[in-house]
């Protein structure tokens, strides 16, 4: 780099850890000429990634929450580049980015280099389905906004399909099978449970919703939940069974069928819809990128830093980076939490790297674990607040658990706008229903 040329820092990837980076960034050196940041992002807005859960149930419209790249990097001084990293040249320093196209085939964009001093790798996960049959096929995967969306306008087509006709509801036809009984997969069978007889009182009157529709949650360990602590697994297990939710475990799916779930033991769950939550992993095409070094599922090993093993001006942060825990056998978990963490971190790593300073050691904080049962209820525990772990539920576990998204909000927006916000929006009277 010339002597007086800005410094390029690239971050590729607009999830909450990317986004967050770009914004604080911009706003503490892009704004004033101290160096040049540029998102990338193949989508044009934001949402964050643990919604997608209720807008898939249909009890959030993706509206009220996405976030326009354009505008944001507008208000936050940096530079918003639509397009998808194709490979990373770390010896000339460059990343190319795939040609682009609309629904139609027409070029948006074509294949195109960025040079970069410092380079962010934050392009988050995709869901693992281990090469399970029928899975890539059959199974709806919840990634993004629009397979949130797509799974919700399947649920309602299905709602509509056995109301037009004649003959009664068969058993299984309006079944939701979800496999995966983590955080994602448990969320979403407590909001779905809810939003459905919201939408099935909306006059579809051939459909009973107790009879009619049901919710079986399958995990193949011996608990749901089984990366956080078995008292949070056992307390969610009871409010789903109370709400009349199956409940599986110890069940492995051998294969998805066009019409429900092959269970190892050859049992068959016929549903409607089947929606794969069993594991993430970093996608595919980060393992064969730049000479990096990746893991088995994909991610790019990093030091303490957050610095690539293997190139010291390239960073990864995010689901996609392979952070070690001093003390732990497992790298640092891939949770809202962490990425937040990672990303206000690495502002200030970045500056001084800038400045010529010793880079610091990222140790992750893990505050505990939350996880929302829809209007129902919230259950989780609490770590590191006034040292010691403890559990909660209720009222006062909802309230933690909408903080986690304020906290992104507040690094998006600032912590005034966020503040005043939520004070406005509680006053507007509840969303319905997504019906379409």
């Amino acid at each position: 780099m010339a002597e007086n040329a800005v410094h390029q820092v690239v971050i590729v990837g607009g999830g909450a850890a990317g986004l967050e980076l770009a914004t604080q960034l911009g706003n503490r050196l892009g704004k004033h000429g101290g160096a040049r940041i540029t998102l990338v992002d193949r989508s044009r807005t934001h949402i964050w990634k643990p919604l997608l859960h209720a807008v898939a149930a249909g009890s959030m419209r993706r509206s009220q929450h996405e976030l326009n790249y354009l505008a944001q990097a507008h208000w936050h001084g940096f530079r918003y580049r639509f397009g998808e990293l194709a490979d990373i040249d770390p010896v000339g320093k460059t990343i190319t980015l795939s040609a682009s196209a609309d629904e139609d085939g027409r070029e948006i964009s074509p294949e195109q280099k960025l040079s970069y001093d410092t380079l962010v790798v934050a392009i988050g996960s995709v869901t693992n389905d281990f090469g399970t049959p029928g899975a890539a096929e059959y199974a709806v995967p919840l990634e993004n906004p629009e397979q949130a969306s797509r799974f919700n306008r399947r649920l309602v087509n299905a709602f509509l399909r056995a109301q037009s006709l004649e003959t009664p509801v068969r058993p299984g036809q309006l079944n939701v099978a979800i496999i995966g009984a983590g955080a994602t997969g448990t969320e979403l069978s407590a909001e779905l449970h809810r939003t459905a007889r919201s939408v099935i009182g909306y006059g579809l009157d051939r459909i009973d919703p107790e009879r009619d529709f049901g919710i079986v949650l399958i995990e193949a360990a011996d608990r749901i939940l089984p990366a956080l602590p078995p008292k949070i697994s056992a307390a969610v297990r009871v409010e789903l069974t109370k709400l009349g939710i199956t409940v599986r475990t110890n069940a492995r799916v051998s294969e998805v069928l066009a019409d429900g779930v092959r269970l190892a033991d050859g049992e068959i769950i016929p549903s409607e819809l089947v929606v794969w939550s069993a594991g993430v992993k970093a996608p595919d095409f980060l393992a064969n990128i730049g000479g990096l070094e990746t893991n088995r599922i994909n991610q790019l090993v990093v030091r303490q830093t957050l610095q690539t093993t293997r190139y010291d001006d390239i960073f990864a942060i995010g689901d996609c980076a392979a952070c070690p825990r001093p003390g732990f056998a497992q790298p640092v978990p891939p949770r809202a939490q962490a990425a937040h963490q990672q990303a206000e971190f690495l502002v200030g790593q970045i500056q001084a790297r800038m400045a010529g300073r010793k880079l610091k050691d990222y140790v992750y904080r893990d505050f505990g674990s939350l996880v929302s049962l829809g209007g129902y209820s919230t259950v989780g525990s609490l770590m590191g607040i006034i040292g010691r772990n403890f559990f909660i539920e209720g009222i006062f576990a909802r309230l933690m658990y909408r903080s986690l998204y304020k906290m992104h909000e507040a690094a998006l927006h600032g912590r005034f706008r966020t503040f005043f916000g939520s004070l406005l929006s509680g006053a507007r009277p509840a969303p319905v229903v997504k019906l379409h």
